[in-house]
């Protein structure tokens, strides 16, 4: 049997009875840190073998798993904190093990998303996880544009040194005016939860230094009805592509995005912004 068992996302009395009896009857634990899952097993006194199982060993751990598996062993699957599998590993090793029909169980446990969305005071009725975005490149703008499309409350992880780009992004995209909770170090002793717009929000960070790990849960926006769409000024129109330009976005991203912005053709706009940088 395999259990996925969720743990502790900051505060370890949150780890559940079930979790405790769970971990103390597997033959092993398969953990991203064996440092960090022996200081949880230590508060509890539990003394299970830890086996190494993270993002960059997976595939040459998930055959031995496996193999633990079939022989008839017990396994607990642990993330450092929350659920396995929810941007973190255990996706692939729970399809191979579905897939060979072994049997799985999951004890439930905290999830960071959901308790920041539980915190958020925003729509909770339909909602999309995001989780990590990628730090660079191709992948990380898509994504970002994708965010824009979307017309429900969203939700993203993010580190301390990279959530001022990403409200930054947010705001490039525009996402400004949209209602934010930015959840930081939940469960823990310095768990904060700011309120405000996502333009606001840049503001902050701009002034006061990021510490912990951040959850951000943004609003989301209703499409503009087609007689509701402002009607921008030259002026405006240029200083908007502009702020596109220097977010290095490509002349075809850029069309893309403001076609939804101002309802109109992305042919109409390419040519306008090929127009405007000759």
């Amino acid at each position: 049997m395999l259990y996925l068992v969720g743990t502790p996302i900051g505060n370890l009395s949150d780890l559940s009875p079930r979790a405790i009896e769970v971990l103390n009857s597997v033959d092993a634990i398969a953990c991203e840190d064996t440092r960090r899952t022996g200081l949880l097993l230590s508060k509890f006194d539990i003394k299970k073998k830890l086996i190494s199982y993270h993002e960059h060993n997976r595939t040459q751990k998930s055959p031995v798993l496996i193999s633990m598996l079939e022989a008839g062993q017990n396994l607990a699957l642990v993330s450092d904190a929350g659920m396995p599998c929810i941007s973190d590993p255990g996706e692939e090793l729970v399809r191979e093990c579905a897939q060979k029909n072994l049997d799985i169980q999951v004890v439930p446990g905290p999830v960071a998303a959901i308790s920041a969305l539980a915190l958020s005071g925003l729509d909770s009725k339909r909602f999309f996880f995001e989780g990590f975005l990628p730090s660079d490149g191709k992948d990380r703008k898509k994504r970002l544009q994708e965010l824009t499309l979307h017309r429900h409350t969203f939700i993203l992880y993010e580190a301390p040194h990279r959530i001022l780009r990403t409200l930054e992004d947010l705001t490039s995209l525009g996402l400004g005016a949209r209602d934010t909770a930015i959840c930081r170090e939940l469960t823990k002793k310095y768990e904060e939860v700011l309120r405000m717009t996502v333009s606001e929000a840049v503001e902050y960070f701009q002034k006061t230094t990021p510490r912990g790990e951040f959850v951000l849960v943004v609003a989301g926006g209703e499409p503009p009805l087609k007689e509701e769409v402002k009607v921008l000024t030259g002026e405006e129109r240029e200083a908007r592509v502009k702020q596109l330009i220097e977010g290095n976005y490509s002349t075809k991203e850029i069309s893309q995005l403001l076609a939804i912005e101002w309802g109109e053709s992305r042919k109409s706009i390419y040519a306008f912004v090929i127009e405007m940088l000759q």
